[in-house]
């Protein structure tokens, strides 16, 4: 990334429904010229609003984001196309003057922007055939043979991340785990990036709240919608906690209090998975929570007015 400015790029990461978007949306309001940079590998698709906490058209409207709404769901967009199309909204919005703010929780995606990552290119056949083998513990264990160091870096359930290990790994004849300056190493960066941190009680009711929220706005009509549309959804976007869920019900495989349940133990899951990548980045500042995120707002507002002065 060659930015045009060295001033620090405040980041707002952490865990899913751990109130990011609410305390970024008070920040723009308060800091002039602000453009969010969604930093969610799910926003980017058109029609998933609900199911991925999308930006209200009204948030949209007041402060401007980025990397939102970018593509149809039937299309597979690459960790790669996101690192691009990322790094140049950020060079846009400073380019104009204006000032960027990240906000997300897809942690390998915030990293390929703020750590510029080498991506690996695509081997379309050689995961084709890989995604025949349907037990991912089975894929898993290839992997650990091929390249371990991949292979201790993630479960051996999270058949997207372990799928394209080995795509890569088959396709390029390098190891996954070679790409990059490494997951493990957390160099410099003026992005400065800060966590809000709950208890991990409190974290499992926001998401269950949340999730009743979504139910009553819609959630169900939402990937019922999607399904009717002929080119169905893509590799990429079936992956969106929840949608994967009703499209199972939709399908039969679940009832509906089944879909729901599984949906939101693979949620809180996929919350500790998240912990568990930020709490090993040493860049991150985290902020205890008690009741509300926007507890850590004096702090963030002095830091911002300090670092501007």
């Amino acid at each position: 990334m060659n930015p045009v400015s060295d001033s620090p790029v405040l980041s707002i990461v952490g865990t899913t429904a751990s109130g990011k978007s609410s305390i970024a949306m008070v920040l723009a309001r308060e800091i002039p010229n602000v453009e969010i940079v969604s930093i969610d590998s799910m926003q980017v698709y058109r029609g998933m609003d609900i199911g991925t906490a999308k930006p209200s058209v009204q948030d949209q409207i007041e402060v401007a984001h980025h990397m939102i709404d970018l593509v149809d769901p039937s299309i597979e967009y690459s960790l790669s196309e996101f690192q691009s199309e990322a790094i140049n909204a950020i060079e846009e919005i400073e380019g104009r003057g204006a000032v960027p703010l990240l906000v997300g929780g897809t942690g390998l995606h915030l990293r390929a922007v703020i750590d510029n990552f080498e991506i690996p290119k695509q081997y379309p056949t050689v995961g084709k055939e890989l995604s025949g083998e349907v037990d991912t513990t089975k894929l898993h264990k290839l992997l650990t043979q091929l390249d371990p160091v991949a292979a201790d870096r993630m479960e051996n359930t999270n058949r997207r991340r372990v799928l394209r290990a080995l795509e890569v790994t088959l396709g390029s004849g390098r190891p996954f785990s070679s790409y990059g300056p490494g997951m493990q190493k957390y160099g410099p960066t003026r992005f400065r990036m800060v966590a809000p941190k709950w208890e991990r009680e409190e974290v499992n009711r926001r998401i269950d709240e949340r999730f009743k929220k979504q139910m009553e706005m819609g959630f169900l009509e939402e990937v019922r919608e999607l399904n009717r549309n002929s080119e169905g959804l893509s590799r990429t976007a079936r992956q969106a906690l929840g949608y994967r869920q009703f499209l199972d019900h939709l399908d039969g495989v679940f009832s509906l209090d089944e879909a729901i349940d599984v949906a939101k133990r693979q949620i809180r899951k996929f919350a500790r998975r998240q912990e568990r990548w930020f709490i090993r980045d040493p860049r991150i500042q985290w902020f205890d929570i008690e009741r509300n995120p926007l507890e850590m707002l004096p702090v963030l507002m002095k830091e911002w007015r300090h670092a501007t002065s």
